[in-house]
């Protein structure tokens, strides 16, 4: 490595540091990459190829530790002590990216399945290789799809069990929380228009719509028009909100 420059020295270091390589898959990774250190993040944990095997063992025993004692399961409980391990808040945004990873069905459960499953694909079966994760998992809300397709999964994550729609209180908190990372300035506006004149769960269509209004509307409205973004039931709602503005 000493035949680098100090920027690619920099960020095999970056690397290793990160993600738990040995300095060999850190150079082959930045390699592949053109060294874009988020590009050589991404075919790390996407690509067999650069992550070392798992061991089943240590995934079991990983299990075991969070597994709720009457149930075949991980539930809220054990979700709260892996966070302590993690040394992460249960709020925190990045345990909706873990989720996200673990294709979990339900918030604040984890199936034995989506558990081991998650953690294979990441390439994980320790707890320090989770820690050393999480600072990845959390640049991953950066990227713009790599977002939408967290938002998207949010909606069904976070609804209650046979519902079709998000109840508006959980539909809140959720905006709130994903558009911190996003920055949108109209979304404590949002919400509290919400609560005083909606008060209505929120559908799958209302979701979706709202991240792509978040993304082309200016915070002004000033190029909001109801005929070019659609007769949908969201844009009723910024109709309504627009007048009161």
């Amino acid at each position: 490595m000493h035949k680098l420059g100090r920027g690619h020295r920099d960020k095999v270091q970056q690397f290793i540091a990160i993600t738990g390589a040995s300095e060999k898959v850190a150079l082959q990774a930045l390699k592949a990459s053109d060294w874009n250190l988020e590009g050589a993040f991404d075919l790390f944990y996407s690509h067999p190829q650069f992550k070392s095997f798992t061991d089943s063992r240590h995934l079991e025993e990983l299990y075991k530790r969070y597994k709720d004692p009457y149930a075949d399961m991980i539930l809220a409980d054990g979700i709260t002590l892996l966070c302590n391990d993690l040394q992460v808040d249960p709020q925190d945004i990045v345990m909706l990216v873990v989720s996200w990873h673990m294709k979990a069905a339900t918030m604040c459960e984890f199936s034995k399945q989506e558990f081991i499953g998650g953690l294979q694909a990441l390439g994980i079966d320790t707890l320090e290789k989770f820690c050393e994760r999480i600072p990845f998992m959390r640049s991953e809300l950066k990227d713009e799809q790599k977002f939408r397709e967290i938002y998207n999964f949010a909606f069904a994550w976070a609804k209650e069990k046979g519902q079709k729609s998000l109840a508006l209180d959980t539909a809140i908190g959720m905006w709130q929380l994903l558009f911190a990372e996003k920055h949108w300035p109209l979304v404590e506006h949002w919400c509290q228009f919400l609560q005083a004149r909606h008060n209505k769960a929120i559908s799958r269509d209302t979701w979706s719509q709202l991240l792509e209004f978040a993304r082309t509307v200016e915070p002004s409205l000033s190029n909001y028009d109801l005929e070019e973004h659609g007769h949908t039931s969201l844009m009723n709602l910024w109709s309504t909100y627009k007048k009161m503005v």
